[in-house]
């Protein structure tokens, strides 16, 4: 089966862009993570969010994943609000359900691989498509094998995580990811958790489904060689705002803002 067929990329909303903050605001206590931000993504887009930590990059993922809600502002994916539902008198705070409806257009590969442990990677990456898409087993397994393959395991697909290294488990949740047929593709600092000789398999991976399919990417990673390879924009992050946006190239080769030569500097030399 082509790549392009294995990963689906998002087909757009109505003319507008796949994902959209508008004015959106997220506080926990006093601390503004986010304040009024306002960014888009397009189908088939690829986006890497780089800047300090704290600034709110991993709070946008946590946003579109609905593991955290909005504290003010509207987010969009497909032309439909996500934080919010349509009500008679406008936009309402969105239930579970309508939330659920939408983020199942969204996968998420998380820092910390969150394998089920008593599970086969094969039982890993097909339990999701059997009970919140209903796919049949014999589709979700024959799936499940396709995937396990193209990041390089399927040798491992009736193996326990426990006996596979980091990168190994890191691939299997890629893999689970996809397995969802998202519109959507979230990576969070997906390498941080791996012993550094591990990273270079994981981002081959990932450089190769970014290269193969028009499916739309939002990164989070302190991996710039990588964010470079793969962006086509990449957004700079600082208290919760966007300080410069552009192509990798112009970002990594001529940024015009000093907050983010001072980031790029630290990271490039020190990290």
């Amino acid at each position: 089966m082509p790549q392009s067929d294995l990963l689906p990329g998002g087909a757009p909303g109505a003319g507008g862009p796949l994902i959209r903050f508008d004015g959106v605001v997220k506080r926990f206590g006093a601390n503004t993570v986010l304040d009024e931000l306002d960014f888009t993504v397009d189908a088939g887009e690829r986006v890497t969010l780089i800047g300090p930590s704290g600034s709110g990059k991993t709070t946008i993922l946590r946003l579109l994943m609905t593991l955290e809600k909005v504290t003010g502002g509207v987010i969009w994916v497909n032309g439909e609000p996500l934080s919010h539902m349509r009500g008679k008198g406008g936009l309402v705070r969105a239930g579970e359900k309508h939330q659920r409806e939408v983020r199942k257009r969204i996968g998420m590969v998380f820092q910390q691989f969150n394998l089920f442990p008593n599970m086969t990677v094969r039982q890993n990456v097909t339990e999701g498509p059997i009970h919140s898409l209903g796919v049949s087993r014999d589709e979700a397994n024959q799936r499940a094998e396709e995937l396990l393959d193209l990041v390089g395991l399927g040798e491992k697909i009736d193996a326990h995580p426990t006996r596979l290294s980091g990168g190994q488990q890191q691939r299997v949740a890629i893999a689970r990811a996809l397995a969802m047929r998202p519109e959507i593709l979230l990576l969070d600092e997906v390498t941080s958790a791996l012993d550094p000789e591990l990273v270079s398999g994981v981002l081959d991976v990932l450089r190769g489904i970014a290269e193969s399919t028009d499916i739309t990417m939002l990164c989070v990673t302190h991996e710039m060689h990588f964010a470079r390879d793969v962006s086509h924009r990449v957004l700079m992050f600082d208290q919760g705002k966007i300080v410069e946006e552009g192509p990798p190239e112009q970002i990594f080769g001529d940024p015009r803002e000093e907050r983010t030569r001072t980031f790029l500097h630290a990271v490039l030399d020190h990290g």
